[in-house]
């Protein structure tokens, strides 16, 4: 073989670290002819170099011409899709929120099990899901170093066994593989029907990954966009039996109230979500300085600057399981106000007096002084669900999670007549989602609907007999 030689020898990785982006470097020699490749992670590269390891190995000739092995008959840019899921997740790590971030991985876990080639030594579902989730789509945890020696034997195995991303091509296997990633993205892990906005939300990050490759001259076409998928049924509306009343919400603070001081110190917290629709992350954020004015009597306000949704560790920069981020549906820098009922007024000065919240200070804290934990807020939650409802309502989905209080405040706005526009800048929504998802209070309280059309069908008069009766 004139273009190929079995005189090989590869370098061990190396790494280089700039000012801005750490690269990894694979060397190898292929006759007399030296040869790299940079990758943006430490997987990929050492995915590749063992790939070169394992085809020197076993006596497969290298060609002089690419540097790759003779058996791999591919082009430069050619690339797993375990590979290639790799390159996707570290381009959008940067540009996505911790959560999004989660829910690309969540995804791409998913779409791997419709794209495994072979089940030959495969290691059980859930290393390979561990592995995924826990590692491998974590920019963060990868650039900490090498993988843990537990799971190195799975992500080994799944650089070998994942489909090549031309089998995704329309002139290969394409569409049949896109159904079948489509398909497992509508199902839970035991197999049945996903929730519609999952379902959704999962096959919009599949399709922009197939977007990516295209993009990356990876794949001459989107596989996704010849299937016909339909997209599942979700649920457009609230679900009203969720939503507390006034005297229901007032049984539920007094029980928050009633755990002693680490109750205390939540019934404020609670009131937020129900007097100001504020949801968990935003009140969790809250800094004393948030409060733009406390009156003594009447309506006072509150701006909102950030929040702190609970993403895990895995995903955000810092570590840490909440990262500070924007307000939701905001541009970074953008705020919101908010009315504060005049009975949240009383509660939050309650709270600033009784706790000596210093002025830059957080309003809401954990047992210990940390940031407020969900495990905490929930805890205390589930107890005054407990003791504050009768049977019949503990049954119910009535006030199931502490987000059933927002509902209840924007649905009491809605249905006190305030202007959805109003409302919608008020609860941070935009309008179509706040008519699409509280369609039933817009018009009113069903109670008032029913008087209403009784009031319009009433006939105070007795009805006459025939025309000549006296």
């Amino acid at each position: 073989m004139k273009d190929a030689t079995f005189k090989v020898r590869i370098h061990e990785t190396e790494v280089r670290v700039g000012a801005r982006v750490t690269s990894y470097v694979v060397r190898w020699l292929v006759g007399p002819k030296r040869w790299k490749e940079t990758f943006r992670n430490t997987t990929q590269a050492q995915s590749f170099r063992s790939s070169l390891i394992t085809a020197a190995k076993n006596g497969e000739a290298f060609s002089l011409r690419t540097g790759r092995p003779v058996s791999w008959q591919r082009e430069e840019n050619a690339i797993s899709w375990y590979a290639f899921s790799l390159d996707y997740t570290a381009a959008k790590w940067p540009y996505a929120s911790p959560n999004h971030r989660r829910g690309i991985a969540e995804a791409l876990t998913d779409a791997t099990e419709a794209l495994l080639k072979s089940q030959k030594g495969a290691p059980s579902r859930e290393e390979i899901r561990i592995a995924l989730r826990s590692w491998a789509y974590s920019e963060r945890l990868q650039k900490g170093g090498e993988p843990p020696a537990d799971i190195v034997p799975t992500l080994r195995w799944l650089e070998r066994n994942t489909v090549d991303m031309a089998d995704l091509s329309p002139d290969h296997d394409g569409a049949t593989l896109a159904r079948a990633v489509l398909d497992r993205l509508s199902r839970k892990k035991d197999g049945t029907t996903a929730a519609g906005t999952t379902a959704t939300r999962k096959r919009v990050t599949f399709n922009n990954a197939m977007e990516y490759a295209c993009e990356r001259s990876i794949l001459p076409a989107n596989p996704v966009k010849r299937v016909k998928w339909t997209r599942p049924r979700m649920a457009q509306t609230l679900d009203m039996r969720t939503v507390v009343n006034a005297e229901q919400a007032a049984r539920l603070l007094a029980a928050v109230k009633q755990q002693g001081k680490r109750g205390e110190r939540m019934v404020a917290f609670f009131g937020l979500m129900y007097y100001a629709a504020l949801r968990p992350e935003e009140v969790i954020d809250l800094r004393r300085e948030n409060l733009v004015s406390l009156p003594t009597k009447g309506w006072g306000e509150l701006r909102l600057t950030h929040s702190e949704p609970r993403s895990g560790s895995k995903w955000t920069n810092g570590g840490k399981a909440r990262d500070r981020q924007p307000l939701k549906h905001r541009a970074p820098g953008e705020t919101r106000s908010v009315p504060l009922h005049p009975e949240l007024v009383r509660l939050l000065r309650h709270h600033i007096e009784a706790f000596r919240i210093q002025p830059s200070a957080r309003l809401f804290v954990g047992p210990r002084g940390g940031i407020m934990t969900d495990r905490t807020y929930l805890g205390a939650w589930r107890t005054a669900r407990k003791n504050a409802l009768t049977a019949e309502e503990a049954a119910s989905p009535l006030a199931e999670t502490p987000y059933s209080l927002r509902h209840a405040a924007v649905s009491t706005w809605l249905s006190a007549g305030v202007p959805p526009a109003q409302v919608a800048e008020w609860a941070g929504h935009s309008v179509a989602v706040l008519l699409r998802v509280y369609a039933k209070c817009v018009s009113g309280q069903e109670e008032e609907a029913k008087r209403r059309i009784a009031e319009a069908t009433r006939i105070d008069r007795k009805p006459t007999i025939g025309r000549g009766s006296p």
